[in-house]
């Protein structure tokens, strides 16, 4: 049974905000697992190519296409964790060169931009995947979409994690470093 303490806690936005955010940066270090663990199996399958090529005398044709589609997916699963850290490549001397009141308004201004470069990514990413459903890779057998879900996946994970990055500076829990 719950108690007054536990509805209040459930509700109260410090904790609410505070678990939102362990939940983000969950995603975001799984995004970096995920994106690790595609980079290992990239590296073996080009281990594999070496040895089919040279002591096989027997190349494999598949890994071209399966590293080209492995590259896309450790890109951009890398990008929106780049967003959630703050850590994705900006320029900021200009912005951090100006006063105070301009400085925060640019920083919204950029937050604002990555908002909306990701909701393009995953719209256009999207009428890719739509548009690719019938072709196929060459020597994998997996639909053209595989190439272009990564863009989907990446852009509603840069928006989500660019609106968090700006909810968090408006309640005033973010120090605006390495942004």
């Amino acid at each position: 049974m719950r108690t007054y303490a536990d509805h209040e806690a459930a509700v109260n936005p410090p904790q609410l905000r505070e678990r939102v955010s362990r939940i983000l940066d969950a995603v975001s270090n799984l995004c970096l697992v995920v994106a690790g663990v595609l980079l290992v199996f990239l590296i073996a399958i080009f281990g594999w190519l070496v040895f089919g090529r040279y002591v096989l005398n027997n190349t494999p044709t598949w890994v071209e296409q399966a590293s080209l589609l492995l590259v896309v997916y450790i890109t951009c699963l890398g990008a929106a964790s780049g967003v959630r850290g703050n850590t994705h490549l900006s320029i900021d001397f200009v912005r951090e060169g100006m006063p105070e009141p301009f400085r925060t308004i640019f920083r919204y201004i950029a937050d604002l931009f990555i908002v909306t470069f990701g909701a393009f990514m995953a719209y256009q990413g999207w009428g890719l995947v739509m548009a690719n459903l019938e072709r196929a890779i060459p020597m994998v057998r997996l639909s053209e979409s595989w190439r272009a879900a990564p863009l989907v996946i990446c852009g509603g994970l840069i928006m989500l994690f660019a609106v968090a990055n700006i909810v968090s500076r408006l309640s005033g829990n973010d120090s605006d470093e390495g942004n």
